[in-house]
């Protein structure tokens, strides 16, 4: 009787293999049929000027399509070849480029970060001894966002922004919570380019763009401004209408999101992943590493039901974000910077891909796509996801009007105040070690600076407060609060300027300072010499490229040039010397301290 239960178990196993292996093809065509009124209503009820979509059935593209206009005011209409900045969709590639070199044993992906990127450090030991590429890529090195210091003081230099991360504090332990950290996969980028002697950018393009045919994708916002199909930038303003934006230039930070791409060229990106790494019967990624970068690597949330019980857990792989819906495992990205929104999805166990890609800046639009056209593909009962957003968006608007009203009631202004100094006494040069430098000028009785790549003024709020605004007329109806807080030392002289950014409930402080000037030897050579104070000799020499100063008994200052024939004396706040000079000679260098001014003359 057993081995007729087991003979009975094994026929029954091998008759269902064969009527799966039998079962046909998904009807996606039929299923699709019909699905544009439903698109273009999203267009309506979101307010969004266009976006594309590519759907893909293992390594084909089988459905792809422009909505709405990429040039609203021109009505130049969308294509399934409009370039869309594509944010962080662009993470899973970089991640991918480690996963290739891993398979080259250029490195392995549980060796330490700092072992392949000198230039990376991190403010205490345990991080630099302990964190791994896989620990990057996957969010989990204990770093929250710090996102403003490279959106708010941007550079396209590389070195200088991952400088930065050595002052930023981690805010919980290594590898104990999910945090989303755009630094890291700067990182990434970094690190490949070290070992393979080449960009990042030129890397995206060899490993990715070409042998993927994605000939309409590139790496630099100014060549996506040159494209004659790409789609300009948008967002929505208080009143809910359809306004333009300005591009934003990553650069610098490109390996996090610097990706301009298009639905046709998306498509073959999410086939080569549903293809296990192939494209067009060669291997792109390797397969290995396919399979770990779309298995859980972190959870991001638990396994409680959402909103809709049958839409679970998310957790986060290489480069990707690992989710249940509605029974399918689903693997996705979304990426947002100015102007642009998208997300990129696939289902390794269903062999179907969504690129949804929008010019609505923080759009709802790509998730509201791609769950709708995956109920169609997988003829699950519909859920409203349009209609839903729309009535959340509306009684979110009423909220907003309601609040409005009490405005004048509820307000943190405090009417009446004035500045405690002169506008001009506020002007200045402030830096922060973790975010950077910028310069508040006064100009035509007015402050401003340049932040995020667009200038901006400063407008009174209260008492030693000011509020950030766009010089921009179109931007005038927008009343949102970015205030810096000015502070002073026990002089009486502006030190200081503090911002609410990254960390809750925490401000960030950027001390006032004067730019340091770079001097050659030639230069230093005109202050060198013997000074006499009051009978003490004064030696002022050169070392390295540095002008240091002697004070008998007192240990050799270091100075920085911040120009005018003035250096500061690094390791002493506030104390700095003034050479005197004649005929490009100094004959005299003033020291310039906080309990008044002594001079030396030249012997």
């Amino acid at each position: 009787m057993k081995q007729i239960l087991i003979l009975l178990f094994t026929t029954t196993f091998i008759f269902s293999a064969t009527s799966q292996s039998k079962e046909k093809k998904p009807d996606f065509a039929k299923r699709l049929s019909g699905i544009e009124k439903e698109l273009n209503q999203v267009l309506v009820d979101q307010k969004v000027a266009g976006y594309s979509v590519a759907v893909v059935y293992k390594d084909k593209i089988i459905y792809s399509k422009g909505f709405g206009y990429r040039d609203l005011e021109n009505k130049k209409p969308v294509t399934p070849n409009t370039l869309f900045a594509i944010g962080s969709s662009t993470k899973a590639f970089t991640s991918a480029i480690l996963g290739q070199l891993e398979k080259e044993e250029k490195l392995k992906l549980k060796d330490l970060a700092t072992s392949h990127l000198p230039q990376l450090s991190f403010k205490y030991d345990y991080l630099n001894t302990g964190i791994t590429i896989r620990d990057m890529m996957c969010h989990r090195t204990g770093f929250s966002r710090f996102d403003y210091s490279w959106y708010f003081f941007n550079t396209s230099n590389r070195d200088s922004l991952i400088s930065r991360v050595k002052y930023m504090e981690p805010t919980v332990k290594l590898r104990e919570k999910w945090q989303y950290n755009n630094w890291m996969f700067l990182a990434q980028g970094m690190i490949a380019e070290k070992i393979t002697e080449k960009t990042w950018e030129q890397n995206i393009q060899e490993r990715f763009f070409t042998p993927l045919k994605m000939t309409h994708s590139n790496t630099d916002i100014f060549a996506t401004q040159k494209d004659a199909d790409a789609s300009l930038p948008y967002t929505l303003d208080s009143k809910m209408s359809i306004k333009k934006m300005d591009y934003y230039n990553i650069n610098g930070m490109g390996p996090a999101g610097s990706i301009n791409s298009c639905a046709n060229d998306m498509g073959n990106w999410v086939a080569t992943w549903i293809m296990g790494g192939k494209f067009n019967e060669s291997e792109i990624i390797p397969s290995s590493y396919v399979k770990d970068a779309s298995s859980s690597q972190m959870v991001v949330r638990g396994g409680q039901p959402t909103d809709h019980s049958d839409i679970q857990f998310t957790n986060y792989g290489l480069g990707w974000f690992l989710e249940s819906y509605r029974g399918h495992f689903l693997v996705e990205h979304g990426g947002n910077i100015n102007g642009f929104s998208a997300n990129v999805a696939f289902y390794p166990s269903d062999s179907i891909g969504i690129v949804v890609l929008t010019n609505q800046n923080g759009s709802e639009v790509p998730e509201i796509v791609r769950n709708f056209i995956s109920d169609k593909l997988f003829a699950l009962s519909p859920i409203p996801w349009n209609a839903d957003a729309k009535k959340a968006k509306d009684e979110m608007m009423a909220e907003v009007k309601k609040l409005e009203s009490k405005a004048d009631t509820t307000s943190l202004q405090v009417k009446n105040t004035q500045p405690s100094h002169p506008l001009k006494d506020y002007a200045g040069y402030y830096s922060n070690d973790a975010y950077g430098n910028f310069t508040v000028v006064y100009e035509n009785d007015t402050l401003k600076t340049f932040l995020a790549g667009e200038k901006m003024w400063m407008s009174h709020y209260h008492y030693d407060i000011f509020n950030l605004e766009s010089v921009k007329k179109e931007d005038e109806e927008d009343e949102s609060k970015f205030l810096l807080n000015f502070a002073s030392a026990s002089n009486g002289k502006i030190d200081r300027v503090s911002l609410d950014l990254d960390e809750p409930e925490k401000t960030t402080e950027f001390l006032r300072s004067t730019p340091k000037v770079e001097l050659s030897n030639d230069d230093l050579t005109k202050y060198v010499g013997d000074y006499d104070l009051e009978g003490n000799t004064i030696k002022v020499y050169i070392k390295g490229k540095v002008l240091m100063v002697l004070v008998p008994g007192q240990p050799d200052y270091e100075t920085a040039s911040i120009g005018n024939d003035t250096f500061e004396l690094t390791i002493a706040k506030g104390y700095s010397v003034k050479f005197t000079m004649d005929n490009g000679k100094s004959i005299a260098v003033v020291f310039q301290q906080p309990n008044g001014n002594f001079t030396a003359k030249r012997k």
